[in-house]
């Protein structure tokens, strides 16, 4: 598998396995599937694990296949949704987020620690669900204050080997966050042919995830491509109920001519996807949302298969499905 170079962890394999296709929070999927989809993305190549609290039983069944011993070369990433606590609470809860992944896990440190709350600028309100803002967004007052030194403490304490943020917040605040000092070690960042984060959006403005990315990598800050489908957007069909409100029911819909192309193409959108998120030019690492070890078999080929031609990626970008 080819690799690149992400962050304070160097080389890594350009797909990452996320927590959240195990972890069930893409679909159904068995206990012994996970487990055996854990092993075999090792054995596949890749070298980052990207897990969560919020991604079911990921970090206990990483727990278990590994015993607290990872294989030589792999790395992994924990996350917390810290949401807007009082300053002085910050630290405390960063810390009892990390050391219960950890206890999960049975390890004592993690390569990359993520603050999993949409960035915002202090006053910022919200085009929907604002009423709920202190759930899912950290202003950049307290990210700065509060946020940024947690993090150099536990990585001082050698608990964490680096930190990031999710970067599908307010654009402004994502950027605002990594101008400051000390910067993020990595992003995560939309990476689809839609550059949409679909149920994930709470902004009305230009979300812009092309733009952010290309200011990490000029930043030196590694970035990780999230949702390369699009929460199943972008693959032949959803398997998994979706209300029929729902953005990525919404982003499905609109994908239809992507699929049509596909299909014109005698390829399967998935993989075509997954190819395109590879492509693009300023993502390190793609983040895997799989739940089986034929999703991953499809994944691997589609980094084995390498970029997508230009020509491919012009007929895509001519569909008008970004943005």
């Amino acid at each position: 598998m080819q690799t690149a170079p992400l962050g304070p962890l160097g080389p890594v394999s350009r797909l990452t396995l996320g927590g959240g296709g195990i972890g069930q929070v893409w679909g159904p999927t068995s206990r012994d599937e996970a487990m055996a989809t854990l092993k075999a993305a090792v054995d596949g190549g890749i070298t980052v694990l990207d897990t969560a609290p919020m991604y079911g039983a990921c970090e206990g069944f990483i727990g278990e296949v590994f015993a607290g011993r990872l294989p030589p070369g792999v790395a992994i990433t924990t996350k917390c949704a810290l949401g807007s606590p009082p300053p002085g609470a910050v630290e405390a809860l960063l810390t009892a987020s990390l050391e219960a992944s950890l206890a999960a896990m049975r390890l004592d440190r993690v390569d990359l620690f993520f603050l999993h709350s949409n960035l915002h600028e202090d006053g910022f309100s919200y085009a929907h669900g604002d009423s709920r803002r202190e759930e899912f967004s950290t202003a950049l007052s307290v990210y700065r204050d509060a946020v940024v030194p947690a993090f150099e403490r536990l990585k001082a304490r050698g608990r964490i080997g680096g930190w990031g943020i999710t970067g599908i917040g307010v654009p402004t605040a994502v950027l605002a966050a990594m101008d400051q000092t000390p910067r993020p070690d990595a992003v995560q960042v939309i990476a689809n042919l839609m550059d949409s984060a679909g149920a994930l959006r709470r902004f009305s403005e230009p979300a812009g995830p092309r733009r952010i990315a290309a200011a990490a990598r000029a930043r030196g800050v590694g970035v990780m491509g999230i949702r390369a489908v699009q929460a199943g957007a972008l693959t032949s069909g959803v398997d998994r109920e979706l209300s029929p409100n729902s953005p990525d029911r919404a982003d499905f819909d609109r994908a239809q001519p992507y699929r049509a192309l596909c299909n014109l193409w005698g390829e399967d959108p998935a993989y075509i996807a997954h190819r395109y998120a590879l492509s693009l030019p300023d993502i390190d690492t793609v983040v895997l949302g799989v739940k089986n070890r034929i999703e991953l078999a499809q994944c691997l080929a589609a980094e084995a298969a390498g970029p997508l031609d230009p020509a491919q990626m012009a007929a895509i970008d001519a569909l008008g499905l970004a943005g």
